[in-house]
């Protein structure tokens, strides 16, 4: 049977065979290492908005447009991966987009307040939109940005669009 790039089947090392499926393309969750719970919290709750959907003494979950957001403390995450000092926070951005452009500095702020610090405040950037970036308390970077030709959904999901 030929396979789409999209369907998987076969052999994973050593174990028994697949049978073929479809993959979707999508993201279920996306975790990041934190070092301290009650200040992740603050970050995201007050400096976002956002609402908890499930915490308790190690993690939190938020839940967002289409996925899960996870703020895991460090040590248990590379516990549970099995793997030390994996956590670099720094090496990617993920990105809040806003409906408007006056909307960028004011987040921006308002996530400085709420315990994160400001790399970049809000500009235009040479291929269009108005942007900014600010680190959360463990250093992850978010970017917070506005692109006319992208739309945001009532939900917030974002339609990619040049």
């Amino acid at each position: 049977m030929a396979l789409s790039p999209k369907t998987l089947s076969g052999v994973c090392n050593g174990a028994a065979p697949m049978e073929a499926f479809e993959m979707q393309q999508q993201i279920s969750v996306v975790t990041l290492g934190i070092t301290d719970l009650a200040r992740s919290r603050n970050f995201y709750a007050d400096g976002f908005g956002w609402e908890p959907v499930f915490e308790n003494d190690e993690i939190i979950f938020y839940q967002m447009n289409g996925f899960v957001l996870g703020t895991w403390l460090t040590s248990a995450l590379e516990n549970d991966m099995q793997r030390e000092g994996l956590m670099r926070p720094g090496a990617f951005a993920l990105a809040h987009n806003v409906s408007a452009q006056e909307q960028v500095q004011p987040l921006l702020d308002r996530l400085v307040f709420a315990g994160g610090r400001m790399l970049r405040t809000g500009d235009a950037p040479v291929h269009g939109g108005f942007r900014g970036y600010v680190a959360d308390p463990d250093e992850h970077c978010w970017e917070v940005a506005w692109n006319p030709a992208w739309s945001i959904s009532e939900d917030g999901r974002v339609t990619f669009a040049m």
